[in-house]
């Protein structure tokens, strides 16, 4: 949904993050993500996919834990989007099963994880960076909920789309979207 996520995931194990060739050409942002050890995909590129599908099985036989969001996009949280499927067959390809995993936020500055408070914690649509940070930053506190699902064994030789499709249902299954706003939000806004 942003970059929340990321820190949480950060906080409780060593991770490589797979994201985009434009997320490195963004000022600062492609810094930050340099030094952190991210593997860049050049989305723009279907030819050059096979390629990177290499180094991720690559890093996965190394006994790195590569992080990738299968839905390529940060989103505003309302739903899990589809999976695209090609990067996802890195596990299966290195003998390694795909550990899901799924973030929930509880509670964002006092108040539950809704569409009044989302754009807190999601960075989507035509939101910058900077716009996307300060707006995280007037929070002084984020409660979230990161667990951990069972393993999905696939054999190297399974069909992506049964890939994608399996991982997303079990992340669909668990996720939890924003709430609507409630006229007692408004109220609580309208206190603070």
């Amino acid at each position: 949904m942003g970059f929340v996520d990321i820190f949480v995931l950060c906080s409780v194990m060593p991770a490589v993050f797979v994201t985009s060739q434009e997320m490195r050409e963004t000022p600062l942002l492609g810094d930050l993500c340099e030094m952190g050890g991210c593997v860049f995909v050049e989305r723009r590129s279907r030819t050059k996919i096979m390629n990177e599908l290499g180094v991720l099985k690559e890093a996965l036989e190394q006994g790195h834990n590569v992080v990738l969001y299968p839905e390529a996009t940060s989103t505003d949280g309302e739903k899990v989007y589809p999976f695209k499927k090609t990067l996802m067959m890195a596990g299966p390809q290195s003998g390694r099963p795909i550990q899901p995993g799924c973030v929930n936020f509880l509670d964002i500055g006092g108040e539950d994880f809704n569409l009044g408070s989302r754009d807190h914690v999601c960075w989507y649509g035509d939101i910058s960076f900077f716009q996307a940070m300060g707006s995280l930053l007037t929070r002084s506190q984020i409660k979230v909920e990161l667990e951990f699902l069972e393993p999905l064994h696939f054999a190297p030789d399974t069909d992506r789309t049964e890939v994608a499709t399996r991982t997303h249902a079990v992340i669909s299954a668990k996720y939890r979207p924003p709430r609507p706003v409630t006229a007692a939000d408004v109220a609580t806004a309208d206190e603070a």
